[in-house]
């Protein structure tokens, strides 16, 4: 079994709904992407609201996981950068996998998944991506050819007490 991706669906409510259920399970179950459990749907629709601007905007793009059963399973965002100088490299933001599915090595076909969508855009010669320390991210992330580029330490304040550092990883497409 694997995953079907597919870089810029259709946004459909089905798939709109998709995402924001993925994001709230991800995210209750522990997940370092953009938020502290517990979440609901309505917490996360601005933050999606707000990728699928960019997307209109051609800004952004999505890349989207679905399982067997036609579950939306996965989830990144890659978004070109604005500012000339940095036109070579993108961001990959909100990189998820439902918890069902962990240990199944869909993380790693999910980055590659996205490295390839990154090479259909002229010019880009690298992703980059933050992660939230404390959880081996970062370890994940270096086992998928990303390399540790800088560290903010205590940048993410997940609760009062609970400072963790901020990771930027780089993967070179070339």
């Amino acid at each position: 079994m694997s995953l079907t991706f597919t870089l810029d669906p259709a946004v459909d409510p089905a798939l709109r709904d998709g995402i924001l259920d993925l994001w709230a399970d991800v995210t209750n179950a522990g997940g370092s992407v953009g938020f502290v459990p517990p979440v609901t749907r309505d917490d996360i629709r601005p933050e999606l609201v707000k990728h699928m601007v960019a997307m209109a905007e051609g800004r952004t793009r999505l890349l989207v996981g679905h399982d067997e059963a036609g579950r939306v399973a996965a989830t990144a965002f890659l978004t070109l950068n604005t500012h000339r100088l940095m036109r070579h490299w993108l961001w990959l933001y909100t990189v998820m996998v439902h918890p069902r599915h962990q240990g199944r090595g869909y993380g790693r076909d999910l980055l590659d998944a996205a490295a390839d969508a990154a090479r259909t855009v002229d010019g880009i010669e690298a992703i980059r991506l933050t992660c939230r320390g404390g959880l081996g991210l970062e370890r994940f992330y270096a086992s998928c050819g990303y390399k540790e580029v800088g560290r903010v330490p205590g940048a993410i304040r997940v609760a009062p007490g609970d400072d963790r550092d901020d990771i930027i990883m780089l993967a070179p497409l070339t």
